[in-house]
């Protein structure tokens, strides 16, 4: 069982050593995967303790939640990326304030968040969540509808389409885990083959992003080696 150190910046070192290890051991530089420390129920102090250690990208699953968190982190420079599903009607604060959206999931939620970007503020990066392994909890896109929610979202004037993004099923076999990691990268290589320009697959979590870098991950999300047990 793996052993979490327990301050900031030991954990951090911890979760960057292990991307480190994963990524050569695919051929890959490590400086290619983003580590978006997942802050969900945490408190803004944890945050700010991590940033301080050196993490620069937050991940945050409910809107009112991150916006508390914004307030008290503000001038602290961090990079924010919205990961849970995202309904219609609170898509405004979502546009305004994050950078990153991975769960794209609906035409319609995308198109709102295109019309609510501010216009001073760069293009919104997202991404589309495909729904894989068939679980009812779980959100995302279907693999056959995929084609078609890309073509409309890259259409969108204020969004840049950035990649993928799954919450595949938790396997005890981890073949079985990384295959619907390498589900998702090829997908994103069938995108790439109908022309579309995209460089993002997110995906791995704390207890399996080194079996998600090794079929490509761009951006794994970690939240329990970084903070610890949810509050």
């Amino acid at each position: 069982m793996l052993t979490v150190p327990q301050n900031p910046a030991s954990r951090l070192a911890a979760v960057r050593g292990r991307i480190d290890a994963a990524a050569r051991a695919a051929g890959r530089d490590p400086a290619s995967v983003t580590l978006i420390g997942v802050s969900k129920t945490q408190p803004a102090e944890a945050i700010r303790a991590a940033a301080a250690a050196g993490l620069a990208d937050v991940g945050e699953n409910y809107v009112q939640e991150a916006l508390g968190k914004m307030e008290a982190l503000e001038g602290v420079p961090l990079t924010w990326h919205f990961i849970g599903p995202l309904q219609s009607n609170k898509t405004r604060p979502v546009a305004e304030r994050f950078h990153w959206v991975h769960s794209v999931d609906r035409l319609k939620v995308a198109r709102r968040l295109s019309e609510q970007r501010p216009h001073h503020a760069p293009p919104l990066m997202v991404c589309l969540q495909v729904h894989l392994g068939g679980e009812d909890t779980k959100s995302g896109v279907a693999p056959a509808e995929l084609p078609a929610l890309a073509a409309g979202v890259a259409a969108l004037p204020r969004l840049v389409l950035r990649g993928l993004m799954c919450v595949p099923p938790a396997e005890d076999d981890p073949s079985r885990q990384r295959h619907w990691f390498a589900e998702l990268r090829q997908l994103l290589d069938r995108l790439r083959a109908d022309g579309h320009r995209l460089d993002v697959l997110s995906m791995g979590m704390s207890a399996d992003f080194e079996l998600a870098i090794a079929e490509g991950a761009t951006h794994v999300r970690v939240g329990t080696a970084i903070f610890g047990a949810r509050g």
